[in-house]
């Protein structure tokens, strides 16, 4: 053994440095028992794909050993899906849905809301068949209060780890995927409840929304004059608390019944005094509930963006909270204890994600509910309102110190309160007997399941280990038949490259110093500057590739060979790769004519790199460049200075045409002559484009009046027409201009509008004609395609335009909504297919002979020239919208909801003096058309003035529960 190991050591070492002419056959061999006769122990430290002696290539250092159960299958252990002993229950994320899980969690935890809602009547009734419920069909909840019976009987007894609230979420028609604004969500849903709830007999029942969370509040104005208070009684579910510029939850409540002063234009109009008076106005508390909700005002509307944001500012908040010094009457209780925290991570109000603390009414433990996590909450974990951001924030304010019973958060936006006890809450709910049975059955189904799923597990298992000890087995037989001799070729490739690899830093370094020296002009060799750039990594790239290379091919030498196929495309794979020095090509494969791309090294410095890309394009630096790219290069400075030329030539010829000044008008006839002429606008705008960009844009060649004509040769347009609807279609250009249009284009058809007296005696008798004339026929077919192309549109671009009552335009609230940029629409380019010529124009130099089209042809060719010569210029404030004319103007509303962040029904829409009220009503019969402007005016939100502040910021509604069963009641 000792010999052998010698040679190997030798061979080793002779691989990294041999020359390739001194391969010898003793080489030969020891590189055989370094490269082969570890793959037929099966130990090498590479894949030998082509070695049929190779036990590596089919994982026999896995099969081999010992095999992990768990690798035999996918399938999740299904007592992990099963409910811990002493845990609450989760619930499904349906996709956006953590906002309705966190409320739906806090209301199970009221335990006097969850009995109430047991005593409801259920329609079950009709799903039981003796003492249990037909299996033949699943019970389906048939109204709001039987879905949360039907929740919390699962929430509080079933086995399973989490629960699906899909049935819930599907019966009030929510969007799963479509993040809303919670705090809406409660009220709405609340709403709901209660109207559900008052048509129950049972008072418990009929009364429990109110019980638990209405209070009565008073809004109390003061005369200043004569001292009269005037009071407006109001119930209500929630107090809705500013936070800006507060620190802590108190802050807030005073500020929300702080005093308020009316004068000057707010003064109060007093009914004994007859007169405005100053006067003070504030909230005086009457009655709090069982349940406090306080809805900490996060998410604000701002009206300089247009947009809602939220307030990531913290909050101080205590574990008991005393209202007495805030309530008008002194009487009775008035402590209470947290029993909740509804948290928002995140820092933008149109995205995070939505959980809640809530604490146990019966052990007061506190819980994290993460919708199928839940997570007890004890010791360090006890941090009320504190949960990390989903996203960073740009100005992370430090978190200020709470002391013992006291928590401070940036992300808490609701605090429930629940009126204090002496004792831990007693109540013991029972689930009824018949949703008892529903739960059972669930159950039932849960552990059938857990039994298959673990069934499956064992047969997986069972069929890994037997295909484990048969394959072992096969191992056992396999033959590996000793390899007598190696390809020479193959050897003193492999040599090569090991010697390479092994060089490659010091030649690194080598190379690098030969790079500081100047270079003759006529001693250098070119090389790209990205492949001097990186040119190490691509060696070793390539080094790896031709040592694998060499590994196949060694073992297609004893027994296995590619097919010619799979050759071909190694090779080819092979050219791809080797990219050294091809930057510097041309597509014609020369030297390209870019200098400053391209950089001159030494003879010496190329010779290092040669040895490493041998394949590598050559270019010694007295090559010419490829004359072919000279001669397109020379051709193209030409032909911008030729197309400069004739811009400017153009520009000088036309100055009125190029500015649009004292341009002449139909309807206000110049006297200065009697013949005016017409050639399309689009004819202009193009040519202006390129007087503009001579550099980007080809000369315009001919007016292309033909654009105008119908197939026979007619006019398209009337005299009356021109002056009103087709104005946007013509431009009108004076004698002396048309004369300069005759020497600079090729003219396909003159037309022009004269104007005669009819009539010596009466002067005033004018008459208009055209030559050529108007074609009756065609200008009728043109008017109804229109038509039908006004009523049918598809993908069309229309301008909302949102107006205040100052007059100035809203700046941009959604700019990624916006279809059109900033950049004019004169200079904005049309891209066409290469190749393809324009249609508006002949680039011939042909005479008056125009090819024959059909009508349909031509219609479709006049809609070609005619749409792109309407564009609408549009202004700031205005946003383009894409939109079709079967679509309804409700449709249009969500649209233009989501690019000015107005609610649909805070929209007043108006286009030419029309209202467009009718939502149910499409675009196309409301008279709304390509290119037309529609005005938006606000409703601008009002705000309770108790809740508004300097700023006055609102909260928005949510547009996602319009249309929902929230709002149904």
């Amino acid at each position: 053994m000792a010999p052998r190991l010698q040679l190997e050591k030798a061979a080793w070492r002779w691989a990294e440095t041999v020359r390739p002419e001194e391969v010898s056959q003793e080489h030969i061999e020891a590189a055989y028992r370094i490269w082969l006769e570890p793959c037929i122990r099966g130990v090498c430290r590479r894949n030998c794909k082509g070695n049929p002696n190779c036990l590596v290539g089919i994982g026999e250092h896995v099969w081999l050993g010992e095999i992990d159960e768990n690798s035999f299958h996918n399938i999740d252990d299904p007592n992990s899906e099963r409910r811990k002993k002493n845990s609450f229950v989760g619930l499904t994320n349906l996709g956006a849905t953590c906002y309705v899980n966190t409320f739906l969690q806090v209301w199970f935890l009221n335990l006097e809301l969850r009995q109430a809602l047991y005593l409801c009547p259920s329609t079950c009734g009709d799903h039981m068949m003796g003492d249990g419920i037909q299996e033949e069909k699943d019970y389906e909840p048939q109204t709001i209060c039987e879905h949360l019976q039907y929740l919390f009987a699962l929430l509080q007894n079933s086995n399973r780890r989490y629960i699906d609230p899909s049935g819930f979420v599907k019966a009030l028609g929510l969007d799963t995927g479509q993040q809303q604004d919670a705090q809406e969500f409660s009220k709405l849903f609340m709403s709901l409840l209660e109207d559900t709830l008052s048509k129950q007999k049972n008072p418990d029942v009929r009364n429990i929304v109110q019980q638990q969370f209405c209070g009565e509040y008073a809004y109390v104005t003061v005369c200043n004059q004569c001292g009269r208070e005037s009071k407006l009684l109001s119930k209500f579910y929630e107090l809705e608390l500013n936070i800006q510029g507060h620190k802590q939850l108190t802050d807030c409540i005073t500020e929300f019944l702080k005093e308020e002063k009316l004068e000057g234009d707010n003064r109060y109009f007093c009914e004994n005094c007859q007169s405005k008076q100053n006067a003070t106005r504030k909230i005086r508390l009457l009655s709090l509930p069982c349940t406090l909700n306080l809805q900490l005002m996060r998410f604000v509307f701002d009206r300089q963006t247009g947009h809602k944001k939220k307030l990531n500012t913290y909050i101080g908040f205590s574990e008991l909270l005393d209202m007495e010094p805030y309530m008008e009457h002194k009487e009775g209780i008035y402590v209470y204890e947290l029993s909740a925290v509804l948290i928002h991570r995140g820092v933008s109000a149109y995205s995070g994600h939505y959980i809640a603390h809530v604490k146990d009414p019966q052990t007061g433990e506190w819980y994290k509910f993460n919708d199928e996590d839940i997570e007890k909450m004890e010791g360090k974990k006890l941090q009320l309102g504190i949960e990390e951001d989903l996203e960073p924030s740009k100005s992370q304010t430090r978190k200020p110190k709470c002391g013992k019973g006291t928590h401070c958060s940036r992300n808490a936006y609701m605090l429930v309160y629940r009126l204090q006890t002496q004792e831990k809450s007693s109540l013991t709910v029972q689930v009824p007997a018949f949703l008892q049975e529903l739960v059972d059955r669930d159950n039932s189904k849960f552990e059938e399941w857990c039994v298959e799923m673990a069934e499956m597990r064992k047969q997986s298992v069972d069929k890994g280990k037997a295909k484990h000890e048969e394959v072992k087995e096969l191992y056992q037989r396999l033959p590996a038949g000793a390899v007598k001799a190696l390809c020479k070729d193959c050897v003193v490739e492999r040599c090569r490259v090991l010697r390479l690899k092994n060089q490659l830093n010091e030649d690194y370094k080598i190379v690098t110093n030969l790079l500081k020296a100047n270079v003759k002009g006529t001693e250098g060799f070119w090389v790209g500057k990205s492949s001097l750039r990186s040119w190490r990594q691509l060696a070793m790239e390539q080094l790896d590739e031709q040592d694998i290379d060499t590994d196949q091919s060694n073992g297609k030498m004893n027994g296995d060979t590619l097919n010619k196929d799979d050759a071909k495309d190694d090779k080819k794979d092979e050219e791809e790769e080797l990219s050294f020095n091809e930057d510097i090509l041309c597509p014609h494969g020369n030297l390209c004519i870019t200098e400053n791309e391209r950089r001159l090294v030494s003879k010496e410095a190329w010779g290092k790199l040669q040895q490493y890309f041998p394949k590598a394009p050559e270019f010694a630096s007295y090559k010419e460049c490829c004359s072919q790219c000279k001669i397109l290069e020379r051709e193209g400075e030409e032909n911008e200075a030729l197309h400069k030329m004739i811009a400017n030539e153009q520009k000088t010829s036309l100055p009125n045409l190029f500015q649009d000044k004292n341009r002449p008008c139909l309807s206000n006839w110049p006297q200065e002559t009697d013949v005016l002429y017409i050639v399309s606008q689009f004819f202009v705008e193009e040519w202006r484009k390129f007087v503009r960009r001579p550099t980007r844009c080809s000369p315009v060649s001919s007016v292309g009046n033909s654009a105008l004509l119908c197939p026979h040769g007619g006019l398209m347009f009337t005299f009356a027409s021109m002056t009103k609807e087709d104005s946007k279609l013509i431009a009108l250009i004076w004698p002396n201009e048309w004369e300069m249009i005759q020497k600079l284009f090729v003219v396909d058809h003159v037309i022009k509008i004269i104007k005669t007296e009819t009539d010596d005696a009466n002067p005033s008798q004018i008459l208009y004609t055209s030559e050529p004339s108007l074609c009756p026929e065609c200008r009728e077919g043109l008017l109804c395609q229109q038509q039908r192309d006004l009523r049918e549109y598809t993908q069309a671009t229309i301008y909302v335009h949102k107006v205040v009552d100052n007059k100035k335009v809203m700046k941009d609230a959604a700019p990624e909504l916006n279809v059109s940029s900033s950049e004019t629409e004169e200079d904005r380019e049309e891209t066409r297919p290469e190749g393809e010529k324009d249609p508006d124009f002949n680039q011939t130099n042909g005479g008056t002979k125009r090819q024959k089209i059909s009508h349909q042809n031509y219609i479709v060719y006049q809609k070609q020239v005619i749409r792109r010569s309407m564009r609408h210029r549009k202004v700031r404030g205005e946003k383009a919208l894409l939109v079709s004319a079967n679509q309804t103007l409700k449709e249009l509303k969500i649209q233009i909801m989501h690019a000015f962040s107005v609610a649909p029904f805070d929209q007043n829409l108006s286009i030419d003096g029309k209202v467009l009220n009718d939502d149910t009503a499409t675009l196309g019969t409301l008279g709304v058309i390509p290119e037309s402007v529609i005005l938006l005016k606000a409703d601008e939100p009002i705000a309770d003035y108790a809740a508004m502040d300097d700023v006055m910021q609102v909260c928005m509604p949510e547009e996602g529960f319009k249309g929902t069963g929230l709002l149904g009641h």
